[in-house]
């Protein structure tokens, strides 16, 4: 078994515990206390992912700076197993860290699983659209939007 095939599984598996906490008993301690650190749920994904991104990096960052993106570009890119297993890491990562973006959102609303947990299988699955759900799912509950906007900072615009 090659490392991207390792890496893929493990990450794969990884994941699994961490939106089932969030579907299935979002207010548990362990739901918390894992999910709710980055440490536990985001950076295990950021492991392997910096493991297959570094030897790949000046090729990525050298066709992006070069030229500018082109379907053909980006296609021919994602012809190497290893750049192909990149993406799907990023997506694990992304999806991730939307849907415990999401998952907070919903907590502090106290939505019910009935409106958490499809959201959340959405946020799994297609994260853009499971996040734009889950922020008008919560939107009336009066939860700021993002950290910035819950400070109370006044923000000066230049």
């Amino acid at each position: 078994m090659e490392l991207f095939e390792i890496m893929f599984w493990a990450s794969s598996l990884w994941i699994v515990p961490f939106w089932s906490l969030m579907w299935f008993v979002p207010n548990h301690a362990y739901t918390q206390r894992f999910v709710g650190d980055l440490r536990w749920c985001f950076i295990p994904l950021l492991l392997p992912y910096s493991i297959l991104a570094l030897p790949e990096v000046g090729t990525i960052l050298l066709t992006f700076s070069t030229q500018m993106p082109t379907p053909e570009i980006v296609i021919d890119l994602f012809q190497e197993d290893q750049v192909i297993m990149l993406g799907w890491l990023h997506f694990l990562a992304f999806d991730m860290f939307v849907g415990r973006f999401i998952w907070l959102r919903m907590l502090a609303a106290e939505r019910p699983l009935y409106v958490s947990t499809p959201v959340l299988i959405l946020c799994m699955m297609m994260a853009p659209l499971g996040c734009a759900i889950g922020v008008a799912a919560t939107w009336e509950s009066g939860v700021a939007m993002d950290t910035r906007a819950s400070s109370n900072t006044p923000v000066e615009l230049d």
